[in-house]
C-alpha cells in the first residue's frame, strides 16, 4: 500500500462497494445474513466500514450478487489489504474510534481548534500536559503510548509526499500556557515552523472578531484522494469523537470553514502574533496582542 492508503481506509471503501453491489443486486442484508450464516449486524457492520471482512466473506458476498470474476478479485484484494494492521495498531487500547486511520490516509485536513494545539502540531511536552491534565485517568503507560502515537502522526507533514494541513486557531490556543511558561514558548516555536512549511497553512481567529461561524464546536475535514472515498468531517469529544458523512454536512461545515478562514488573520499576519507572544505571551504580560478586550 502506498503511504496515504490505510488499512481503515481500505475497510471504508470496500464497505461502500459491497452495498453498492448489494443494492444494485436488490438483495436486502437479511437475505444476505441468511444465506452466510451470520448475522445481520455483522453484514450491516461491514457494510458501514465497522468490522473489517475476510477474503472469503467477501468473495461469498460477491457470489451472492452476482459480480464480475474482475470486480470480485479487485474486492478480495482489498478485503485482504483492509485486514492489515496499520503503524497504529500496537497502540489500541488507548486510541478510540478511527480517526487514526482515516488520517493516514488524507491528502488534506482543514481543521479549527477552540482550545487545543492539533495533535500534528504539538511539541511532545506540550502533548504530555495536555493529556494529563485531559485524562487525569490515564496511568503512565497509556500517556506515554498515547504522546507516542501523537508524535508519529505528525510524519505526514514531513513525508515525501506530505498531507496539506489548514488550521484556524482560536486565539485561546496560544493564550493558555499548556504545561507552564517555557513549555507554551516552545511549542509556539514549533508552530512558527510548522507554519512555514509549505504544506501547512496556520491562521490565528483573534478575540477581537467577536461572534463567528465555528462557535458551535471545533471540527476536522479529511480529504481523500482516491476517487470513491468520500470525504468525512470529524468532530472530536471525550468519547471518540463523531464522523459525519452525509453530503450535506460535509457541506455544512465546508461553509463553516471558509467563513472562519476569512474572517482569521492571514497567515502571515498570524506568524507575526505568534513571534510576539513567544517574546511577551499574554500570560504574563497585560498587552492586548490582537486588539482584544
Amino acid at each position: 500500500m502506498n503511504q496515504h492508503r490505510s488499512p481503515t481506509i481500505r475497510r471504508r471503501r470496500l464497505g461502500v462497494e459491497l452495498r453498492r453491489h448489494r443494492e444494485a443486486a436488490r438483495i436486502t442484508i437479511d437475505m444476505v445474513a441468511e444465506r452466510l450464516g451470520c448475522s445481520t449486524s455483522k453484514v450491516s457492520r461491514i457494510e458501514t466500514g465497522h468490522t473489517s471482512a475476510t477474503p472469503a466473506d467477501v468473495a461469498a458476498m460477491l457470489d451472492i450478487y452476482g459480480v464480475s470474476a474482475a470486480v470480485m478479485q479487485e474486492l478480495v484484494q482489498i478485503a485482504r489489504e483492509a485486514r492489515q494492521k496499520g503503524w497504529w495498531h500496537p497502540f489500541s487500547t488507548v486510541l478510540s474510534g478511527a480517526y487514526v486511520g482515516l488520517e493516514a490516509a488524507t491528502r488534506s485536513i482543514r481543521t479549527y481548534e477552540q482550545q487545543v494545539i492539533p495533535g500534528l502540531l504539538q511539541s511532545e511536552e506540550y502533548a504530555i500536559a495536555m493529556i494529563r491534565a485531559a485524562r487525569s485517568g490515564d496511568n503512565d503507560l497509556e500517556i506515554k503510548q498515547r504522546v507516542r502515537v501523537r508524535m508519529e502522526r505528525q510524519s505526514l507533514l514531513i513525508q515525501d509526499d506530505p498531507i496539506d494541513l489548514w488550521v484556524v486557531l482560536d486565539e485561546a490556543v496560544v493564550s493558555r500556557p499548556v504545561g507552564g511558561d517555557a513549555v507554551m514558548r516552545d511549542q509556539l516555536a514549533k508552530l512558527i515552523n510548522a507554519a512555514r512549511l509549505p504544506n501547512v497553512t496556520l491562521q490565528i481567529l483573534p478575540f477581537a472578531v467577536g461572534a463567528h461561524a465555528g462557535m458551535d464546536s471545533t471540527f476536522a475535514i479529511l480529504e481523500f484522494e482516491e476517487e470513491g472515498d468520500a470525504d468525512v468531517v470529524y468532530i472530536d469529544n471525550a468519547t471518540g469523537g463523531l464522523f459525519l458523512e452525509k453530503a450535506e454536512e460535509l457541506g455544512k461545515y465546508i461553509s463553516i470553514f471558509e467563513n472562519i478562514q476569512a474572517t482569521a488573520l492571514h497567515p502571515e499576519e498570524s506568524i507575526e502574533m505568534i513571534e510576539m507572544l513567544v517574546e511577551e505571551p499574554l500570560w504574563k504580560s497585560n498587552r492586548r496582542v490582537s486588539g482584544s478586550i
